[in-house]
């Protein structure tokens, strides 16, 4: 339900940068400040993604293995080889032929005034080499459609540390000690750069600190329970303590912002690690549409944008009346989760699951 909600966010986030919402029927029912409030922020959706990754990780490498210093590194990046790069290398190259070959603006690469340009190679390769985060910092935005895969990069080179460190530390205070470091370094490294959206939302240690968050909570959940009243009430202190900051939005928050999303969202999955699911819970369809959402995530946020692009194609950003986009927005959504229904279901899934056969057969 997490993941669900935080992709929810950031595909409204980007419809927003595209149709803005504050010029909708919207307007005539909420208070312009907050659907702007609501519809902006969804970066710190992304936040979420990073602390629910990152708790998601560490419970899995416990489970699979007993504990983190005996993980096994060629079965770990198989793993995530597996579950990643297959359907990343689909969305990379649809992205270039719209791009490259039919020449759609929200495709190109665009150098800014003043900006190098940046040639299609070296953006594929530093999307599968995960450092387009650092290429945005020397490119701006360059390819609209392909900069969102900035997290991606994050994510992926924390994972790629993350065995290496379990194997080299061995002991599990040492190896909580790093995650403490970069949950300490995530603020400071946004305070320095606080003027720079480029490094305090989308630098390597503006992020660590939110998956840190999350292998913590992992760890913490194993041994702590927020069963009763009081574990119920840090539970609604987390979930207001995340609303809140997500209200009060990114600007003028740049520093701790991201610090209180990850450390709610954080007690959130340490509360629900041995929770029962009520039944009226497994009955909404609401919550299961949800839930639907967040086992899709990555599917959705690979391909949204690439809808997006080409509803960007037809109306240009900002061209929009507003009376159609309330409608557009359902269509956005409705057609990206269709999207994201069929490459999971027909690609995606089958290709993970051989790909992990593969290596559960060459390990026997």
């Amino acid at each position: 339900m997490l993941r669900g909600i935080a992709i929810s966010l950031v595909l409204l986030l980007h419809f927003h940068l595209s149709y803005s919402l504050v010029d909708s029927p919207l307007a005539a029912v909420l208070p312009v400040e907050f659907i702007r409030a609501v519809a902006r922020n969804g970066n710190y959706g992304v936040t979420m993604f990073f602390v629910v990754s990152g708790y998601l990780i560490t419970s899995t490498t416990l489970r699979r293995h007993g504990s983190l210093g005996n993980v096994d590194l060629r079965s770990f990046y198989a793993f995530r080889f597996a579950r990643i790069v297959p359907c990343l290398v689909v969305a990379l190259a649809v992205i270039v032929v719209l791009g490259l070959v039919l020449k759609q603006p929200a495709f190109m690469n665009v150098a800014k005034p003043g900006w190098p340009e940046v040639g299609y190679p070296v953006a594929v390769l530093s999307v599968l080499g995960f450092w387009h985060n650092v290429l945005m910092q020397h490119a701006w935005y360059f390819n609209y459609a392909m900069n969102i895969y900035w997290s991606l990069s994050v994510e992926e080179v924390f994972y790629l540390a993350f065995p290496l460190l379990c194997i080299g530390l061995k002991r599990p205070w040492a190896i909580v000690a790093v995650w403490v470091l970069a949950i300490v370094a995530g603020p400071i490294y946004r305070g320095f750069h606080a003027d720079d959206e480029i490094y305090f939302m989308y630098g390597y240690l503006a992020c660590f600190d939110a998956v840190a968050f999350g292998c913590c909570a992992a760890l913490l959940a194993r041994r702590a329970s927020l069963r009763g009243w009081g574990g119920r009430q840090l539970q609604l202190a987390a979930a207001c303590l995340v609303a809140v900051t997500y209200l009060r939005g990114i600007h003028g928050n740049e520093v701790l912002g991201f610090t209180a999303i990850a450390a709610g969202t954080a007690v959130l999955l340490v509360g629900a690690h041995d929770e029962r699911v009520p039944g009226w819970a497994l009955r909404s369809r609401a919550l299961a549409g949800l839930r639907w959402l967040g086992r899709h995530s990555y599917e959705l946020y690979l391909f949204h944008i690439i809808v997006l692009g080409l509803m960007r194609s037809f109306v240009p950003r900002g061209a929009m009346g507003e009376v159609y986009k309330l409608p557009a927005l359902a269509f956005f959504v409705a057609v990206s989760v269709v999207v994201a229904w069929g490459v999971a279901r027909f690609y995606s899934e089958p290709v993970n699951a051989r790909l992990r056969g593969f290596l559960l057969r060459k390990e026997r």
